[in-house]
């Protein structure tokens, strides 16, 4: 008896053994499952920065697309300074253009040079003297016979011969030239004409040389501005070449 009451003592031991392992493996396994559940909270744990840091990223890249945004309006910008800069200069080639042409026109007008050089002024516009009918009908250039003579301005040949071109022989020889806008420019009392009517001349051209013939107290040049190819329609030709911006 007593050798089977102590057969049977390890077999409890046995059991209280195994029971303990039992126990001890479930605290392992309790221990494990809560470590796992643990694990799996600090896996939502570790992760929910990531989630925040993709909220982070979807707040930066939106702000990104506003930069864009901002840049393409820069960029918009940019673009219509560019045309607007491109239209001044468009604008200052137009002026430039538009002052040139101003500046030809005025150049034109100003064309109009002397008819003789080294000279003196004698008889003047509308003088009076015994010399003439009526008052004096020009400005007189006290010149040496065969002074080349040159048009004050360009135009065509009208009237060039004697008997004053067909004004009359208190004239000489003399010449009617035509400048265009109603204005004719007369050269008399001349030794040579070297022109003849239909020639197209240019301002400072020659076309004759001056002379004592016609009705003259002394070698001279008589010129004339006119508003007609004839006698009787002259105005002060001192006063016409100064508004023109030559001064003799």
């Amino acid at each position: 008896m007593l050798k089977r009451a102590l057969s049977h003592r390890p077999a409890a031991s046995r059991i209280r053994t195994r029971a303990t392992v039992v126990a001890a493996g479930l605290g392992v396994a309790t221990a494990l499952g809560v470590g796992v559940a643990s694990a799996a909270d600090g896996a939502t744990a570790h992760h929910a920065p990531a989630a925040h840091t993709a909220s982070a990223h979807l707040q930066v890249t939106g702000h990104g697309q506003s930069a864009a945004g901002h840049f393409g309006d820069t960029h918009d910008g940019a673009h219509a300074a560019a045309h607007k800069a491109t239209d001044k200069d468009a604008d200052n080639k137009k002026a430039a253009h538009k002052k040139a042409a101003h500046k030809k026109a005025h150049q034109q007008t100003k064309s109009w040079v002397k008819p003789v050089h080294k000279y003196k002024l004698t008889a003047s516009f509308d003088q009076a003297g015994g010399m003439w009918s009526h008052k004096h009908s020009g400005q007189d250039f006290a010149v040496p016979i065969g002074t080349p003579v040159q048009a004050a301005h360009s135009g065509v040949v009208v009237k060039a011969g004697p008997n004053g071109g067909g004004d009359g022989p208190a004239y000489g020889n003399a010449i009617v030239i035509s400048n265009g806008h109603g204005t004719y420019s007369q050269y008399a009392h001349l030794s040579r004409i070297d022109v003849h009517v239909g020639e197209t001349v240019k301002a400072g051209e020659h076309i004759a040389l001056s002379g004592n013939t016609g009705n003259t107290t002394g070698p001279h040049l008589h010129f004339e501005i006119r508003s007609t190819p004839n006698y009787g329609s002259a105005v002060n030709p001192v006063h016409f070449l100064d508004r023109h911006g030559l001064h003799v």
